[in-house]
């Protein structure tokens, strides 16, 4: 769409007519007006070997300049002839790389060397402003730093974390999600269980867009979720439990925040201080979302608290699940298979095993550190359970009758087990409770 509204080679009016952005005053300002440079680097990289990207992108460039301006000399750096054309038809370039991030993503090994290249045109020296009239880059990662440093410095950054005015231009807003459902009958709680959630700045409910149109497409309310290499990268990650990382994780699956600091990430996917920086990552892959609580110091954590991470809708819950199936660390894949026995023996009745298995994963070493507490017995529930998420809708504190039960699994409609009810008694019978 950028390109259409700033490419002069096309008329884009009719495009656009009917669009919000045609009733901006200044709409017209910059419409068809300018020769755009796209690159999709996820495309490009499918094209050429990792270590010719780059000289690639210069020769595909130089070459379009050389058919297209007439009396153009492509000789000297990429940058300096880039400054010739300009000076040679009296116009900027529009400049706009999508998926930026791809190859620090899909090819670390080649990064320094594609930095080195954006530094190139986006770095201070007065040669972006010779050559671009606006740049947009678009991407998962923030911009990389090197070291203290930005390696790029000539941009406004709208990340997950910090998107500014942009927060409701993220994902699908719930509005938005309404009237698709009703241009296209789908079922707005269905979607609104697998694809909500996410928290971007003051905007408390955004969808994945991709999944919402998939799902209403098809009727089919499931994952749609687009993994990465990066998402792979993680695996090993939380194999390694760095810093104690397994616990939060386990503790995400269960329903549970956890506490969050982003200000250290170094926007790297194979480099981590610490397991704030894969939980960053994390924020910014998609996989949890974010909310900003605190910029104190907390003696009690002997750390800044920048935030609470959660997991967000049931597409992503489903995700994390593969995940710990799929996690080689013994304790945590133990949980997994405990959880699904428990699971057979609450529906068989088998209350001995039943009792033993809870009190199993309350001396667990993903359990609460603290005891006789509500809350705290909650999340012990919730992570002995763990195996409900693929059955069962979790509602918490639900009015029920003479009162609210703690804990209610829903089975969902394709699952033929019946459904669960959690009450939670210190020091009480299993009968006063029922009563």
């Amino acid at each position: 769409m950028l390109c259409a509204y700033y490419d002069r080679s096309c008329d884009s009016r009719d495009l656009f007519a009917n669009l919000e952005i045609a009733e901006k005053p200044d709409y017209g300002d910059h419409l068809n007006k300018y020769d755009v440079i796209y690159l999709d680097m996820t495309n490009l990289l499918g094209k050429v070997k990792p270590e010719e990207l780059v000289p690639y992108i210069e020769q595909k460039v130089l070459t379009d300049i050389q058919k297209d301006y007439d009396g153009v000399e492509v000789d000297g750096s990429f940058d300096e002839v880039l400054i010739h054309t300009v000076e040679h038809t009296g116009s900027p370039f529009i400049m706009i790389i999508d998926e930026w991030d791809a190859p620090i993503r899909e090819t670390p090994e080649i990064e320094s060397e594609y930095l080195k290249f954006l530094r190139m045109l986006f770095k201070g020296s007065g040669t972006t402003s010779r050559i671009f009239a606006a740049a947009y880059m678009t991407g998962i990662l923030p911009i990389k730093k090197d070291g203290s440093q930005s390696a790029i410095s000539d941009f406004e950054e709208y990340s997950m974390l910090d998107p500014r005015c942009y927060a409701d231009y993220v994902g699908f807003t719930e509005d938005e999600v309404r009237t698709l459902c009703e241009k296209k009958r789908g079922n707005f709680q269905s979607i609104k269980k697998w694809y909500d959630g996410y928290t971007v700045g003051l905007q408390h409910s955004v969808y994945n867009p991709y999944s919402v149109m998939q799902a209403v497409d098809s009727g089919k309310y499931r994952s749609y979720w687009k993994k990465t290499s990066a998402a792979e990268t993680l695996m090993t990650y939380i194999d390694m439990d760095i810093d104690g990382l397994q616990e939060d994780i386990a503790r995400l699956i269960a329903g549970e925040s956890v506490t969050v600091n982003t200000d250290f990430f170094q926007n790297d996917v194979e480099t981590f201080a610490d397991k704030d920086d894969v939980l960053t990552l994390l924020i910014h892959l998609g996989y949890l979302t974010y909310e900003e609580v605190s910029d104190s110091y907390s003696a009690e954590q002997d750390e800044e608290l920048t935030g609470l991470a959660r997991i967000p809708n049931e597409e992503i819950r489903t995700e994390f699940r593969q995940i710990l199936r799929k996690a080689k660390h013994r304790s945590l894949f133990a949980l997994v298979q405990k959880s699904d026995q428990l699971l057979a023996d609450t529906i068989a009745g088998n209350t001995a095993a039943v009792a033993k298995a809870i009190q199993e994963v309350h001396d667990s070493e993903y359990a609460s550190t603290f005891y006789n507490n509500e809350q705290s017995l909650r999340y012990v529930v919730k992570l002995a359970y763990l195996s409900c998420i693929d059955q069962y809708a979790k509602v918490e504190e639900l009015p029920s009758g003479h009162g609210i039960a703690d804990v209610v699994f829903i089975p969902k409609r394709s699952s033929p087990l019946p459904a669960l009810i959690v009450e939670l008694k210190w020091n009480k019978s299993p009968e006063g409770a029922i009563r």
